[in-house]
């Protein structure tokens, strides 16, 4: 028997909606940072290599996944097959290539979280994880749907969205700055009988980026633009990690340098991080959580669209255009700073996004010396 306030969950019901469809794999390491090790993730080498070579799927071609028999979708030969299967639903070109990812996360995903030490449910969760993860998954009960927001990618255009089916903004393009937590619903918000239901019938998604672009981003942003940021992070920083700086009273924390905020970032716990620079997998466990789909920033218009049609959105209801202000981070400007940043910071800073790297299909960074000259 459904809880009372169940009755009334959404006007309308997403159709189809198959649970566990797509799973993703979390951090079981505790208290959070791969770096400091762990009893349950494989070690930091092997999964550089598993990444290196081209995904964890590789593993299982390999037999080193207690005889998962699931072939690399790198293959050409699946690659065709996928081609085959997605094009005799009609998709064309684009579709084909976004299906191709979905089923490359999809699988890489859910070989790693089938692993028996691996969570499968937000209850088997440590006290800390599981109140990340509802603080940052948003409810609509009108269209059924969970969206977990990952800051600095493209969350603040998604919460505007949700405002505009939740009926408390008129339209994505009114001018006004966007409160991140009126008039949005959060899991956290709900009783466990409740949450576990919508978990269960509701179509869940997020959305990725580049880990590095990702990181670079919210470091250019908060550190570089926004006040509070640097009072209470970037004074912090330099004063830990610029010699000669520790007893300054004058300190404003509106210079810290690309190499500070990396070795601050080498020190914190991935568990306690920042919302905006903690990894992908601690903010939205999906190995915890089975999400229906995972959406790529870098193709943010297509797969928005998708969402859209997904919940059965009205037409008038579309993701908002970028501001003119909005300053990208380029694949030139991220070459940059990770060439510039000492090799030896970058390589104990990649454990602690590996998980990103691996389980949403993303190449490591290319930072070798030919590489970074030009």
């Amino acid at each position: 028997m459904l809880p009372r306030r169940q009755q009334d969950y959404g006007k309308r019901r997403s159709d189809g909606v198959r649970s566990g469809s797509v799973t993703s794999f979390r951090s079981a390491a505790s208290p959070g940072s791969v770096r400091r090790g762990s009893a349950v993730l494989p070690s930091v080498l092997t999964f550089l290599v598993i990444v290196a070579s081209g995904g964890l799927l590789l593993m299982i071609e390999k037999g080193m996944l207690n005889g998962v028999e699931t072939p690399s979708p790198r293959g050409n030969a699946r690659r065709l097959e996928l081609i085959r299967e997605t094009r005799r639903h009609g998709s064309d070109g684009a579709d084909v290539d976004s299906q191709i990812l979905q089923e490359i996360r999809n699988r890489t995903i859910r070989t790693m979280c089938s692993q028996k030490n691996m969570p499968h449910s937000i209850w088997s969760l440590s006290p800390l994880q599981r109140k990340t993860v509802l603080q940052h998954i948003l409810v609509n009960d009108e269209y059924r749907f969970l969206y977990c927001y990952v800051p600095k990618v493209a969350c603040s255009n998604w919460k505007r969205v949700l405002k505009v089916l939740s009926g408390a903004l008129e339209s994505v393009d009114v001018n006004i700055k966007m409160d991140h937590r009126s008039d949005l619903l959060f899991l956290s918000s709900l009783k466990p009988e409740e949450i576990s239901y919508r978990l269960k019938h509701y179509f869940k998604f997020m959305f990725v980026r580049e880990p590095m672009e990702r990181l670079l981003s919210a470091y250019r942003n908060k550190f570089g633009e926004i006040e509070s940021y640097q009072k209470k992070y970037g004074v912090e920083i330099v004063k830990r990690y610029r010699k000669g700086r520790a007893k300054e009273a004058s300190l404003t924390g509106d210079d810290v340098t690309f190499g500070e905020f990396v070795r601050y970032l080498l020190d914190e716990d991935a568990e306690h991080m920042n919302e905006h620079w903690m990894p992908v997998y601690n903010l939205c466990q999906p190995c915890a959580v089975s999400y229906h789909f995972i959406g790529s920033y870098e193709h943010l218009e297509r797969d928005s669209d998708y969402v859209l049609q997904r919940i059965g959105a009205p037409p008038f209801v579309r993701f908002p255009e970028r501001q003119t202000w909005y300053k990208p981070v380029t694949t030139e400007t991220l070459h940059y700073y990770l060439c510039t940043l000492p090799q030896k910071l970058l390589r104990e800073l990649l454990p602690k996004y590996i998980l990103d790297f691996s389980l949403f299909a993303y190449p490591l960074p290319n930072t070798t010396i030919e590489h970074c000259r030009h």
